[in-house]
């Protein structure tokens, strides 16, 4: 098999999410909610040669097209990735994901003793930082391993 070849088959509709940072294709079918229960249909590339990158995640998922909610967490944790949406075998949508201001309900605060935690009817927000996010409660940041706080 040569470079130029498909290493998975092309899909007739749904998304490809290319550009992921290499290691992170397992929280991406985190953040999407797809784990292999509901049937279905992805193909995962990890840690694949990329120009761009040295080395990348590739997410093909079949017959779905993402919410703006599951792109903007998304691109927390792959700032870099690039979303094709694919209808009869073709590309008709490409565009890179963009960091959102805030994410408001996908993501669980650190603290233990924010108010998010606390069983109140209030979802979790956070302010998007330049290197993290930062909750806008109770101030707690986020710099690494933002992908662990996913909720599930």
């Amino acid at each position: 098999m040569t470079d130029q070849q498909l290493r998975v088959s092309k899909i007739e509709n749904g998304t490809v999410i290319d550009h992921i940072t290499g290691g992170q294709a397992l929280n991406v079918l985190a953040i999407l909610d797809i784990d292999g229960s509901r049937g279905e249909t992805v193909s995962i590339g990890m840690n694949v040669p990329s120009d761009r990158l040295g080395r990348k995640d590739v997410v093909k998922v079949e017959d779905r097209e993402l919410s703006q909610s599951e792109l903007d967490v998304l691109s927390l944790i792959a700032p870099a990735a690039t979303i094709n949406i694919i209808r009869g075998y073709d590309v008709v949508e490409k565009h890179r994901v963009e960091r959102p201001d805030s994410v408001t309900g996908v993501l669980d605060c650190p603290n233990a003793h924010c108010i998010t935690n606390e069983n109140e009817p209030i979802h979790s927000q956070f302010d998007v930082l330049e290197d993290g996010i930062r909750c806008v409660y109770c101030d707690s940041i986020i710099r690494e391993q933002i992908a662990d706080h996913i909720k599930v």
